[in-house]
């Protein structure tokens, strides 16, 4: 059993690769493309003293190492059983294990070395001679909360990250400690810290445009110290740059499979002598059957890695906890209050288990959320892109209104680019108390979501932490899931900690509960969508639920919900006998008399049938590439967005363009110059987003072509009649089936439709239609 190991940074040395730069001239050419210099230059030559820049060296590194790689292979013929890298050398671990191609490991590389570049004001050191027991009692004892753990690299070796002169003042603290060395290294930053959050959410944002392939070899992940989870790869990548390199533990993982050698591949020996040094310090980690078992399936391992017999190759399955839903006995029915789970309701105080989901610019409105609370029910404003005074005004109405104990929310929607809108809207909700809020877009756990939920947690009289904030997620990808399903990161905590934004208490107590009190699945819906199917989505989360559960070993349920798709009392049963614990609806609240978008759309969205609809380019997310759902019937928008977005693809510049088809976006689309809007972008943004635009053509080009998405979704808001085909509208195929539902009703006419009375028809209709089916099903039975 073979295992090869990449070193990262710090391994780089003038003249690397030598012999290796001819042997494979193809991907050095496709590497010097990429970078825009010569990289065996760099690597043999150094001639500008930049080998020891981060955003130099870690590209460097990856492709020696991904050469070395390679030349091993042609030699000997085979391929290791695992492989594993350390920091930097998990890239080309993964390379190695065909998770991506050259190309894309490079240009992952190089936007990393860039992003850690930029950190200023870091520092790391390496303590020696201490073991972890030790050193975490020195951190404790000193109360070093400003310093983070970057690296396990051996037993008795610890390397350290933080602020620069805090780095350099602790030195005397480890050494009486009894360290052997203390050795302050030569970074650029805090790397493998909480101080590298900004670089992570930049990072994250660019590795969104990039798909990975299966995993053909095991690789130990720095993170996890655990082989990659296929449905993980992304995540795990991602977060690896504020975690710490669990080398130790990957080691001695490896050690317990019995790897019988440990082959460095790359320059120097610093991996190896690691590895010699753990060898003889540590023990290996023996897993018992069933955690290896779990383990390998959950790599996404073929059933030959696992053995032939298929009992041996399917988790075992564990007892689900049993539902809190009302199910009827004999001679009982389902009713429209029935429905749903009865601990969810309770807790948010609300008649039906029936959620009206947010749309942004306040389409779900002030008087939607109010209506809604007085029947019974829940509904959030849609808080994404209104302005923060707008907001406050929305919060004051909407408590004003609901002052006897009724539900609301209001939304918080991720902005990854920024963050310091997300803290806002934080900051306005702490402050007027609003106590339940509906996370969506988020990719990731943000230090403001953080903030929300840790905020005033305290314990009850059993001892149990119980939250005033909480979190409802709309979530639709699994590695989503399993982040709002955890506790806060200790990154993310330790980060608030020193900026005393949370008292320790809420610190500590924050790791004792998940980061949502529920969950809502996402399905295939209105705006921001992943395309998801219910029936796929609603039994794996539920199946999640269940495992996080029982790993936290928490003391509450987490409830799961299910939106998306649901304008039928059909659709809506489908979602309870999924399993789901309520239900959302969306789009079929946007042809309301509450909505607060014009008479325009709503005219237009009551004439929609279910295949109306189509997928455009986000604006929010445009460079991405990320979808959303609207409206085709009688527009143009889907279109001209989606040519929009082709031209970005394949043009660097708005120059590019041929002049014909920049005359036709101004006349057509625009309505005006580019330059004019060009004009009314540099008035908007902050200087240093217009500074980056004029240095990037393609980022320029961008932000022109962004301008129309906020444009034509003003305009639909605002019910312009004369540019209609412009309108940008939200929707999901569910607004069809709802209309084909009501057709011949007086609901038939959107001037009669009001949220309220939609659920409550909506539910009570779901529960006759759950009794038919119940009646019909057991009359089928035989004894």
């Amino acid at each position: 059993m073979i295992a090869y190991l990449f070193p990262g940074q710090g391994a780089q040395v003038k003249g690397m690769g030598e012999g290796l730069f001819d042997e494979f001239p193809a991907l050095v050419a496709k590497a010097d493309a990429v970078l825009g210099y010569s990289i065996q230059k760099l690597c043999l030559e150094d001639p500008a003293k930049q080998l020891g820049q981060t955003d130099f060296t870690q590209p460097a590194l990856f492709v020696v190492n991904a050469l070395s790689y390679l030349k091993k292979i042609r030699e000997t013929g085979r391929k290791p059983d695992y492989v594993a890298g350390h920091s930097l050398g998990e890239y080309n671990a993964l390379f190695a294990a065909e998770a991506f191609d050259f190309e894309t490991g490079l240009k992952l590389v190089q936007k990393r070395g860039e992003l850690m570049a930029r950190a200023a004001g870091g520092g790391m050191a390496a303590v020696l001679g201490l073991k972890e027991e030790v050193f975490r009692e020195v951190m404790e004892k000193n109360k070093l909360i400003e310093l983070d753990v970057a690296n396990f690299n051996s037993p008795s070796q610890i390397v350290i990250s933080g602020p620069k002169d805090m780095i350099e003042q602790v030195k005397p603290i480890f050494e009486d400690a009894g360290a052997r060395n203390y050795v302050v290294l030569n970074v650029s930053g805090a790397f493998h810290s909480r101080y590298m959050e900004n670089a992570r959410q930049k990072f994250e944002a660019y590795a969104a445009s990039f798909e990975f392939s299966k995993i053909k070899i095991p690789v130990i992940s720095n993170v996890h110290a655990r082989p990659y989870k296929q449905q993980d790869l992304r995540s795990t990548l991602i977060n690896q740059i504020v975690s710490p390199v669990k080398w130790s533990e990957s080691i001695r993982y490896l050690m317990g499979k019995r790897i019988t050698q440990f082959i460095q591949i790359g320059p120097g020996n610093v991996v190896a002598g690691l590895v010699n040094a753990i060898q003889r310090e540590a023990e290996p980690l023996i897993l018992t059957e069933a955690e290896d078992r779990t383990e390998q399936v959950g790599e996404g391992m073929s059933k030959e890695t696992l053995g032939s017999d298929d009992s041996t190759s399917v988790k075992q399955q564990v007892p689900l906890p049993k539902p809190e839903h009302d199910v009827p006995a004999s001679g009982k029915r389902f009713t429209a209050e029935s429905l749903g789970h009865s601990e969810f309701k309770q807790d948010y105080g609300i008649k039906y288990a029936y959620l009206i989901g947010s749309m942004y610019k306040g389409i779900s409105s002030k008087e939607m959320v109010v209506k809604a609370g007085k029947a019974g029910m829940m509904g959030f404003f849609g808080a994404g892109g209104v302005k923060m005074d707008a907001l406050e005004e929305a919060i004051k109405y909407i408590q004003k209104e609901l002052n006897r104990g009724e539900a609301y929310g209001m939304n918080l929607i991720h902005v990854p680019d920024h963050p310091d809108i997300e803290n806002n809207i934080v900051d306005l909700y702490i402050k007027y108390g609003v106590r339940n809020i509906e996370a969506s877009a988020f990719m990731s756990i943000t230090p403001s979501l953080v903030r929300y939920r840790l905020k005033g947690l305290r314990r009850n009289e059993k001892g149990s932490v119980t939250p005033q904030n909480r979190i409802i997620a709309k979530v639709s990808r699994p590695e989503v899931v399993e982040a709002f399903l955890s506790p806060a990161p200790q990154n993310i905590i330790n980060k608030l900690l020193a900026e005393n934004r949370i008292s320790r208490e809420e610190a500590m107590m924050g790791m004792e509960i998940p980061m949502v009190d529920d969950l809502c699945v996402e399905a295939d819906s209105g705006g921001h969508t992943d395309h998801a199917v219910a029936y796929v989505l609603v039994p794996l989360m539920l199946q999640m639920r269940d495992e996080a559960i029982r790993k936290y070993k928490y003391n509450k349920s987490i409830r799961v919900g299910a939106a998306g798709g649901i304008g039928t009392p059909q659709a809506a049963s489908a979602a309870f006998i999924l399993g789901a614990d309520f239900i959302m609806t969306g789009s079929i609240n946007q042809c309301t008399v509450e909505a607060g978008t014009s008479d325009e759309v709503k005219d237009l969205l009551q004439q929609l049938n279910i295949q109306d609809t189509d997928y455009a380019p986000a604006g929010d997310m445009f460079e991405m590439g990320a979808k959303v759902q609207v409206m085709k019937k009688g527009v143009f928008f889907p279109a001209r967005a989606n040519k929009l977005y082709d031209l970005y693809r394949n043009y660097n510049s708005i120059d590019e363009i041929d002049r014909e088809t920049k005359h036709y976006i101004e006349e057509k689309y625009f309505k005006k110059s580019i330059e004019q809007v060009y004009e009314d972008i540099k008035a908007y943004y902050p200087p240093e987003i217009i500074e980056k635009a004029e240095r990037i053509p393609k980022r320029k080009m961008a932000l022109i072509f962004r301008w129309y998405f906020t444009y034509s979704t003003r305009l639909a808001i605002n019910g312009d009649k004369k540019n209609r085909v412009d309108y940008q509208v939200h929707c999901g195929p569910a607004l069809g089936a709802f209309n084909q539902w009501v057709k011949g009703t007086a609901l038939e006419n959107w001037k009669n439709r009001h949220v309220d009375d939609i659920g409550q028809k909506i539910m009570a209709a779901t529960a006759e239609h759950l009794n038919e089916r119940f009646k019909a099903l057991t009359a089928s039975l035989t004894i």
